[in-house]
């Protein structure tokens, strides 16, 4: 089943609005007024949707990344995500293990991972 989205309707009344201006430039005036009147009727409706990525508070504090190996690119891999409002907590990724660790605070300056014991970072 298809869901009907934001993005949907706004794609969809671009790509109607730019059909109609070639249908001008075609002198095809009955269908341009037809397909440009509805593509401008398409992205008003695609613009007054709700986006639908509504979070409580608490969801969003519980946020944590999936736990997956990242790809093997020839080097230590890894994903950290630093919340912006407080309480600031760091989520740091091991692309080698998948272990998810909780920080609370900034970004620290140096991280081993304590379950495969490799060392993600050092800052200077």
């Amino acid at each position: 089943m298809t869901r009907l989205s934001r993005e949907n309707f706004l794609i969809t009344g671009l790509i109607c609005i730019v059909f109609g201006a070639f249908f001008t430039v075609a002198n095809v005036y009955a269908m341009a007024g037809t397909v440009g009147f509805f593509g401008i009727l398409l992205f008003i409706i695609g613009m007054t949707m709700n986006r639908g990525l509504e979070m409580s508070d608490e969801e969003i504090a519980a946020w944590l990344p999936p736990a997956e190996q990242l790809p093997d690119a020839g080097r230590v891999m890894y994903r950290v995500d630093t919340t912006l409002d407080d309480p600031i907590r760091t989520s740091i990724l091991c692309g080698q293990c998948s272990k998810i660790t909780v920080v609370e605070g900034k970004k620290p300056s140096m991280y081993v991972c304590s379950l495969c014991e490799i060392q993600l970072w050092e800052e200077e």
